[in-house]
């Protein structure tokens, strides 16, 4: 802390130097205001950047976007606190302004490589240590890598202050416009990323931004040359410290305010954990709440008008408090309304829903930013007004902003929830608010130099002035107060009201929520239940047709090989995928879960649907490439589960560079699978995740299930046929017929779609991300099928991709219809021998009528023709579960048509059964059907195949 500028006023001082303001800077004032609105924008570009950068060594979680915010305010407070004392001594402030201007961008074309060899560093030093240590580690580093920068930041607003002020010829400080400019500036920044990482990624968009900081520095630079410098005059005599010094500030003032930096920045981690469950489940949340959030304080800062009257001042400061919180604890009240209006919405563009979104997040956000804005001017103005004593509100309350957003994500968040966090934010506001108020009564006596005022009075330190005003705010807040505890706002709505179409009738069954995600159980009216990440992530589902499609992910990667004796399963969810490997014995089985709340879930509310698993699996928690990248074992299969690649971090489960952390702990006959749901992707970018997979695994190919799509990479080749073959043999029939789900070898070798052909082009690169930029786009302007027409396996598959919006999968499945081989050619690939022939030639043709069926009834075809290939599919192989699932939904819905041609009910229902007789919503009908006639025996046979088919139907 400067000796100079002590928080309780000197008795004397002898300054070196008398400065005259110069008389060559005001015609340049807007040219140093366009300069630091630049400035503003790379600044908050670097933000953005930063939080996306972190994003890789914390994957989907408000760590990246806690630390780069904290690394960034502390960095300007702390800048601001020691460019106050450079600017005071600084011949050529506008000179220091463009050499820290220009170190900030050559500073930051090194990040790209620095943080590369510092991950690569830590992944490595890491190993031994636990998941918070880790975080820990990682954590400390990154603040340090990221306050450097930020640290010259923040000591460019004195420095460009005081250029400003020793130009303007008016007597009121250009603080309102600098600062106001610098915030709009940064609005714009925040969403320049936006433009910039899907067309360069990540490492080109900072060079670019770099670049626009060095122009900064060049323009500062030749700026200050033509500028006359200010003259200085030797002071010999010593003079009074309160006319030589800045006005001392209140300790309490000081304070406060940092406890309004603190509640701002708690408010914004707060603000982007919910929108970002309920809004652009994409990158773009973080840049839009920010652009959104410094608009506010920009527009609040320009439109201020700090008077004069004190009884003016006194209603302002009576006022800002109320209003700060109170729209705070309003805002949080309409989150229901809002989560509704975007379900139901539809957006045809990525630009759309950025647009009409990010105008819902400003009408709920702008009230209290437009108060966060007007704070400082109206503060400075208050505490006298002279040029330093904004650079030390403003570090002070940035230093609070970096404590406020430090303690909302890493303790308030997972000790509260989130919506009692920014509750506590909102009191904050007020509480800090009133203390501000406090100078009210002294500030005649502490800045009255004849009164002869030394220090802050021990007594008079009353609260506002006891007028109307002053008591009306605390009665406001009473009444918000009222309304936290009898709304429950500080509780997180039930899911049932904030998705009131996709989830209603549902009842909330558990809530786990930490810094890492939101995990909602809820259990549907008909007793399902479903796992949600982050509200509108649906990872899955107990409804049985889902629940084989999740098994299915352990079946397929295990047959492959000729005899597995370990797995490892990158991603638990609720533990119904690693239930499929259950028949496969002996097997040591190994699962990494990065959320708890999936881990309890998975333990305590779907053991009825994966088989209590967990009892048969070592579980870690951990993050899936931290994992690979410390672990010493080999395991004969690895598994990667269906992730959401749109997202920032898991994008990166998707890259070369974790495939090749997979490869590197298979055994040598080991395989690695991983799963993409085909709903989640275009053309474009599966291309991208093919191209890949076959850089690390050469001799790849791919299976599908139906409308999901198997990666198969082997350690060096595919066995084929005869490693299923081998693998089946070992077990018992009662074993072989679960390992197979009941399908039998050849369905799953029928499921075969050929190697991963050979392309130019892009990779999904963790330093050169492609997919999670193009996906966001592909899905908004995606058209939203009927569901109606949608087959069995794109719904289970829909179910677990979460999406209300649908990509085009009719296109995309005929794209991999042209891609298959031919009979023979598959029969080679997998050395099918001669005798078994005939049975591979069933499957692998009834799997292609399916797709054919599938693309046909996506593109809206209601000749019949589709329901025909389908029959035509399940003559050729019953043993298959999609097409027999897909025939017998599609007698279910023609079922009253029947009825009304004189076919008896219960025989319809009964042949459908034969089709399938796991048929959940057929064995119901069943059961209802004997239970009304009286036949409690065959009622009961039903109700007992039902509750073997549905553990957790009613």
């Amino acid at each position: 802390m400067p000796s100079n500028l002590p928080l309780d006023p000197p008795l004397s001082v002898t300054p070196l130097l008398d400065t005259q303001p110069s008389h060559g800077v005001g015609r340049w004032t807007w040219l140093l205001l366009v300069i630091y609105f630049i400035s503003g924008m790379t600044g908050l570009a670097y933000e953005v950047l930063w939080a996306r950068m972190l994003s890789l060594q914390f994957g989907v979680s408000i760590f990246g976007v806690v630390i780069a915010v904290a690394a960034f305010m502390g960095g300007l407070g702390g800048g601001s606190l020691l460019g106050a004392r450079w600017a005071r001594r600084s011949l050529s402030p506008l000179l220091i302004f463009a050499a820290l201007e220009c170190g900030v961008g050559l500073y930051a074309l090194g990040i790209p490589w620095l943080q590369q060899t510092v991950d690569g560093a830590l992944g490595g030093g890491g190993a031994q240590a636990s998941l918070t240590a880790w975080y820990a580690l990682q954590g400390g580093v990154a603040l340090l890598l990221l306050f450097i920068p930020a640290l010259a930041l923040g000591a460019s607003f004195p420095l460009m202050l005081k250029a400003l002020e020793s130009g303007v010829a008016s007597p009121r400080s250009p603080l309102a416009r600098m600062y106001g400019l610098n915030a709009l500036g940064g609005a714009l920044g925040a969403l320049l990323p936006l433009l910039l990482l899907p067309v360069l990624g990540w490492s080109k968009a900072t060079y670019v931004v770099a670049g626009i900081s060095l122009c900064v520095a060049a323009t500062a630079f030749l700026l200050s040359l033509r500028l006359r410098h200010p003259r200085q005059t030797p002071v010999t005599e010593p003079v009074d410290a309160a006319a030589a010094l800045p006005l001392p500030i209140p300790v309490l003032s000081l304070l406060a305010y940092g406890g309004v930096g603190a509640a701002a920045l708690m408010l914004q981690v707060g603000w982007t954990r919910l929108f970002g469950m309920i809004l652009l489940r994409t990158e773009y949340v973080l840049a839009v709440l920010l652009a959104v959030f410094l608009v506010g304080i920009g527009v609040g800062s320009l439109v201020v008008r700090p008077g004069k009257r004190t009884g003016v001042a006194t209603v302002w400061f009576a006022i800002l408090p109320v209003l700060a919180g109170g729209m705070s604890v309003l805002g949080l009240a309409c989150l229901p309304w809002l989560a509704e209006w975007v379900e139901q919405a539809r957006f045809t563009s990525l630009a759309g829903a950025l647009w009409q979104q990010g105008l819902a997040v400003a009408a709920l956000t702008l009230p209290v930013t437009l108060v966060l804005g007007a704070w400082l001017p109206l503060l400075t103005a208050r505490l006298g007004g002279h040029p330093a004593v904004a650079p030390w509100l403003y570090g002070i309350n940035s230093l609070g902003a970096a404590l406020g957003a430090m303690a909302a994500g890493f303790v308030l968040i997972p000790w509260l929830g989130t919506p009692a966090t920014l509750c506590l934010a909102a009191a904050l506001l007020f509480v800090c608010g009133r203390l501000l108020c406090i100078p009210a009564t002294c500030m005649g006596a502490l800045v009255s130099r004849e009164a002869g005022c030394r220090k802050w009075p021990a007594r008079g330190m009353a609260w506002a002035p006891k007028t109307l005003v002053g008591r009306a705010s605390w009665g406001a807040m009473a009444l918000l107060g009222v309304l936290v505890w009898q709304g429950r706002l500080y509780e997180l709505p039930p899911v049932r009201t904030l998705l009131p179409v996709a989830q209603a009738g549902s009842q909330d069954v558990y809530l786990h929520e930490d810094a890492i995600s939101i995990t909602h159980v809820v259990e549907r009216p008909d007793g399902q239940r479903l796992l949600l990440a982050d509200l509108q992530r649906m990872d899955a589902s107990s409804d049985p047709t889902a629940v084989e499609a999740q098994q299915n992910q352990a079946r397929l990667p295990l047959l492959l090989h000729a005899a597995p004796r370990s797995v490892l399963f990158l991603g638990l969810g609720t533990g119904i995928s690693a239930a499929g490997s259950l028949p496969f014995s002996p097997l040591a089985r190994t699962g990494v879960e990065l959320s708890q709340g999936a881990i309890t879930a998975a333990s305590d509310w779907f053991a009825p649907v994966n088989h209590n698993v967990m009892q048969q699996l070592r579980v870690v928690r951990d993050d899936a490439r931290r994992f690979l990248r410390n672990d010493t074992a080999y395991y004969d299969v690895i598994i990667g589960d269906l992730f959401h690649p749109d997202l920032v971090g898991h994008s990166a489960l998707l890259s070369v560079q974790q495939f090749q952390r997979a490869r590197a702990r298979l055994t040598g006959q080991g395989v690695f699978v991983q799963w993409l749901a085909l709903n989640q992707f275009d053309a474009g970018s599966l291309d991208i995740i093919l191209r890949s997979f076959r850089r690390v695994f050469p001799n790849a190919v791919v299976f599908m299930d139906g409308f999901r799509l198997a990666l198969v990479g082997p350690r060096n080749t595919l066995q084929g046929a005869p490693a299923v073959l081998a693998n089946l043999n070992r077990l018992a029939p009662a074993e072989q017929m679960a390992a197979t789900g009941g399908e039998g070898a050849w369905t799953w070798l029928g499921r075969y779609w050929g190697d991963i052909p050979q392309s130019a082009g892009p990779v999904q690169d963790e330093w050169a991300p492609q997919i999670e930029y193009r996906l966001p786009r592909a899905r908004y302007a995606a058209a939203v099928p009927d569901t109606m027409a949608v087959p069995t396996a794109a719904k289970a598959g829909a179910q677990h991709s979460g999406g209300r919006d649908t990509l085009n999968l009719g296109n995309l499945l005929i794209t991999l219809l042209e891609r298959r081989p031919s009979l023979p050619q598959a029969a080679a690939a997998l050395h099918v021998p001669a005798a078994a022939l005939p049975d591979f030639e069933r499957s692998y043709v009834a799997s292609f009528l399916a797709v054919r069926s599938w693309v046909m009834a996506l593109s809206g075809d209601d000749s019949g023709q589709p329901q025909r290939l389908m029959r035509l599919a399940y003559e050729a192989n019953p043993r298959d579960r999609w097409i027999g699932f897909d025939l017998a939904d599609n007698m279910l819905a023609t079922l009253p048509q029947a009825i009304e041609r004189g076919i008896d009910k219960r025989s319809a229902l009964r042949t459908i059964l034969q089709i399938r007789p796991d048929h959940a919503e057929v064995l119901r009908a069943l059961w209802q059907m004997e239970k009304d006639a009286g036949n409690h025996q065959a009622a009961q046979a039903y109700l007992a195949r039902l509750k073997i088919v549905s553990p957790l139907g009613r």
